[in-house]
């Protein structure tokens, strides 16, 4: 039977990658308007600045208006 060393060699070290601020700066506006206007239709919604006519935002967000500790009724 042969005997066969193995030479240990050097794990390959992982560089982080560094991402420029100009690539993150869109997404994080998309994303902080995204979550106002989420915001306003979960918490304002259906009151004295109402956009929208009827009932049904207000049971489509009614659960996370409780959930988020907003009155609603």
């Amino acid at each position: 039977m042969a005997q066969s060393a193995v030479q240990p060699t050097a794990a390959p070290t992982a560089v982080p990658a560094k991402l420029p601020i100009g690539a993150i700066a869109p997404w994080a506006v998309f994303f902080g308007v995204l979550m106002l206007v989420l915001l306003y239709f979960v918490g304002a919604e259906q009151g004295a600045t109402s956009l929208v006519s009827g009932e049904g935002v207000h049971e489509w967000v009614h659960d996370a208006r409780h959930l988020l500790g907003f009155p609603c009724h």
